[in-house]
């Protein structure tokens, strides 16, 4: 077979979407965990809540994750898409709802996991953009150490060669004349 001109040689192997499934269920199921933990330590019952709270959010969250990325992959739709959430989150309230108090609270669950989980998957994609932005500035701030720079109201100023010559001298002449003012103490 003759090749096309206008075809490259090497074929290009679109990512998969999914790719990072393993992070898009793990890392809310954590964070979910530790923002349990930390809601059940500033309860007022503190101390046995806050183990509780911690597993049940993390159950939650990895039930919703897991049903989420298993939708989308049945869809074979992107990442991002918020159908995918909507379906995560009926099929994950639907069954924990079921397994918590029957089929009233299994319509109940799937209706709530549905609309916050979904709510929180657009408000994350739509500050993502922000986020990705401050991380640019910071990396940038890492990369360029000059680009740090201090108020202009703040003690703490940095010299350039002509201010620091004149600093030292100025310090030099209060450390001649403290010494001088010794001395002449000494002689009377």
């Amino acid at each position: 077979m003759p090749s096309d001109p206008k075809t490259p040689s090497k074929q290009i192997i679109p990512k998969s979407p999914s790719d990072g499934w393993q992070q898009r269920i793990t890392i809310p199921t954590i964070l979910a965990g530790i923002a349990g933990g930390l809601f059940g330590l500033v309860s007022k019952s503190r101390r046995p809540l806050a183990v509780s709270y911690a597993a049940n959010l993390a159950i939650v969250t990895g039930c919703y994750c897991g049903a989420r990325e298993l939708a989308r992959d049945a869809r074979a739709s992107e990442p991002d898409d918020l159908i995918n959430s909507v379906i995560g989150g009926v099929a994950s309230g639907g069954l924990l709802g079921k397994l918590q108090g029957g089929q009233l609270s299994a319509i109940r669950y799937a209706v709530i996991f549905a609309t916050v989980g979904t709510a929180f998957d657009f408000t994350t994609l739509e500050l993502r953009p922000y986020l990705r932005n401050i991380q640019n500035s910071v990396q940038e701030m890492s990369l360029d150490p000059s680009s740090w720079s201090l108020p202009e109201w703040s003690p703490i100023q940095i010299l350039d060669e002509e201010a620091l010559a004149a600093k030292r001298a100025r310090e030099q002449q209060l450390y001649e004349q403290r010494r001088f003012g010794t001395m002449n103490k000494e002689k009377s």
